[in-house]
């Protein structure tokens, strides 16, 4: 692998760690990196450039679990019980909040895979995502009864599920949709933020290692070291932008993120088209 080579990857694994959690797509950002300027595709193949995208995503999850880590002890039981008497995040409200999207996952995925991957259907994701998030802001409480991830209830937890199914639809955003339903039925964007990265891990962890499994023999010799490389500045720019984000989520909120947005899908009409 050349330094050329080096460089792409490293860019491209920024790409995803710095976008994959944000509400800003980062399928949306991959269109625009990979298929319109870098083109891993013509060096890596098809396929092999797909792998690729996967094991990036990998990295990022790992800087989830990292940023995470005591949230997941926690959730596993691996501490013991807590005494204090305060509400915690139970397992059972991830598995609530993860249930709706992966049924729909599962039955959807290669209708999806073949039908919703375009250019067009990602622009229409990024903007629709973007209005969401606008209402999401507009019609945020005031005073969320959930100010921390701790104070969810199950119906909340059922309701954000059912509000992430909109992200199947590529460019619409996993972390885009689930805040803005979060902040819509009574959490503070910092409480939804951290409910969509902890069931993030799961749901992304599991889609990912089915895929690698099916592309296994894409782990050639001369991709290996592209990939490692990749996975690293996936996890390490994934690491930065998940801390940076959820410092400034509760001042910023999501209008911010809606307009960057639409200049995006903007940018990517004009070019593209």
């Amino acid at each position: 692998m050349d330094i050329v080579e080096i460089i792409k990857a490293i860019i491209l694994g920024m790409v995803e760690g710095l976008t994959e959690f944000a509400p800003v797509s980062s399928t949306g950002h991959m269109i625009i990196v990979d298929d319109m300027w870098l083109k891993s595709q013509e060096f890596l193949g098809k396929y092999a450039a797909n792998t690729f995208k996967v094991v990036i995503q990998l990295g990022s999850i790992l800087a989830v679990v990292v940023v995470f880590k005591d949230r997941f002890i926690d959730l596993l039981g691996l501490r013991g019980r807590h005494r204090d008497g305060k509400p915690r995040l139970k397992l059972m409200q991830v598995i609530v909040g993860l249930i709706p999207a992966g049924v729909l996952g599962v039955l959807f995925e290669d209708y999806i895979d073949e039908h919703l991957f375009s250019t067009a259907t990602v622009l229409i994701g990024l903007v629709l995502g973007a209005l969401l998030m606008i209402a999401a802001d507009v019609f945020a409480k005031k005073a969320p009864k959930a100010q921390t991830v701790d104070q969810i209830t199950y119906k909340q937890a059922l309701i954000v599920g059912l509000v992430q199914c909109l992200s199947l639809w590529p460019g619409f955003s996993r972390s885009g949709s689930t805040i803005s339903g979060g902040v819509l039925v009574g959490m503070s964007h910092r409480a939804a933020a951290d409910f969509t990265f902890i069931m993030a891990v799961p749901i992304m962890m599991g889609a990912s290692v089915l895929s690698l499994l099916k592309n296994w023999q894409y782990f050639t010799i001369d991709a290996l070291p592209f990939f490692t490389v990749g996975f690293i500045s996936a996890f390490v720019f994934a690491l930065i932008s998940i801390r940076f984000f959820l410092k400034l989520i509760n001042q910023i909120r999501l209008v911010p993120f809606a307009v960057y947005r639409i200049v995006l899908a903007l940018v990517i009409y004009i070019v593209y088209f």
